[in-house]
């Protein structure tokens, strides 16, 4: 949906377990790695532990696994029996590697199962079983299991198969890790979803929502233009960046000192400079952008250049809006958009900077 509640008055419905946003708002609880449909009769966490998604692929990406007590991939399927069984047959099996000849073979047409679950879920069930099977990999890998182990864990039937399939998110075969990668990607949590954060040892090159859909072209970017590898692990900026993420989260500082790696070309990097200068609390259009940079009818472009941004939040191109005052397009979607800037509004004064506060 375009807009939705803030997390607050979603966490309220979960509390109150109201049904209206049934199928649109998932949530997703951080100290336990499941997400729930709002109408879940489970005990309540803590509001700081829960992240909202509006679709189950977003759950999915983000690390999260569907609630056994709620079942919110069944949250449809009592009119759909296609649905209600190869869901059923996916929570039984979680770790199999499922092809159209299964769905043959149960007697199913694999082009209405591709319908019927990019309808409701957004993704297609060959889809849906492959990231859950890539995200258990991931999070193997991210915790120093050997590649043999995650393969195994991500329930691949070969190691091919699942160079292949991580190859899709980051653009490197975990086979070829050394942990000695000029590169190195980690992942970092926000109340509002999890982020992938790149860096080399002296500065940030990428972060970006796990989510976002150009993601894994970004990173094959990066890795040309870097002329590196990206391998799974920690660098100083990283670090870094997580604490400055925490604290601006918190409302405590709104202060990003992590050295950024920009590349891209003398125009993007001038607007990406204009986008810095934003204050918190405070919005610009592109069109004011544009006059802003000296090139008042290069407003298509800017645009352009604000979507080509790879350092979110500290590059913040969620403070451009239409001028209208609408809520436009944003990578992160747009009621991330929405949110960051009702948290910045909230809690940062508009006479600071990103660098003063």
């Amino acid at each position: 949906m375009l807009f939705r509640p803030n997390d607050d008055a979603l966490y309220a419905a979960l509390l109150a377990r109201d049904p209206s946003h049934e199928g649109r708002v998932f949530a997703c609880v951080k100290t336990t790695g499941i997400f729930c449909r709002l109408t879940c009769a489970a005990r309540k966490p803590f509001r700081r532990n829960v992240v909202f998604h509006d679709s189950v692929s977003a759950c999915v990406e983000d690390g999260f696994k569907p609630c056994k007590r709620c079942k919110p991939l069944q949250s449809a399927s009592e009119t759909d029996p296609t649905i209600e069984a190869l869901i059923a047959a996916l929570e039984a099996n979680p770790s199999r590697r499922w092809r159209e000849d299964d769905l043959v073979r149960m007697k199913f047409d694999p082009s209405t199962v591709r319908r019927l679950f990019r309808r409701r879920y957004g993704i297609t069930f060959l889809d849906l079983a492959r990231r859950l099977r890539l995200r258990r990999g991931a999070e193997a890998l991210a915790s120093g299991r050997q590649v043999i182990d995650a393969q195994l864990d991500a329930g691949f039937e070969s190691a091919s198969g699942f160079r292949i399939a991580f190859a899709r998110l980051l653009g490197v075969s975990p086979a070829n890790f050394t942990g000695n990668e000029a590169l190195k990607a980690d992942w970092i949590d926000t109340p509002i979803g999890s982020m992938i954060a790149v860096a080399s040892e002296r500065a940030l090159h990428l972060l970006e929502f796990f989510d976002r859909k150009a993601l894994p072209i970004e990173l094959k970017a990066i890795q040309r233009s870097a002329g590196a590898q990206i391998g799974i692990g920690q660098f100083p900026p990283i670090e870094q960046v997580r604490h400055e993420l925490a604290a601006y989260f918190k409302g405590e500082a709104c202060r990003f000192d992590t050295r950024l790696q920009l590349t891209g070309q003398s125009f993007q990097r001038l607007v990406w400079a204009e986008l810095m200068l934003i204050r918190p609390g405070d919005t610009r259009s592109y069109a004011t952008l544009a006059i802003l940079i000296g090139r008042p009818s290069a407003v298509r472009a800017v645009a352009r250049a604000n979507g080509a941004n790879r350092i979110g939040i500290i590059i913040p191109c969620h403070r451009v809006i239409g001028s209208d005052g609408s809520l436009t397009g944003y990578g992160g979607g747009i009621w991330r958009k929405q949110w960051l800037l009702e948290h910045e509004r909230k809690y940062f004064s508009l006479g600071l900077t990103v660098s003063e506060a």
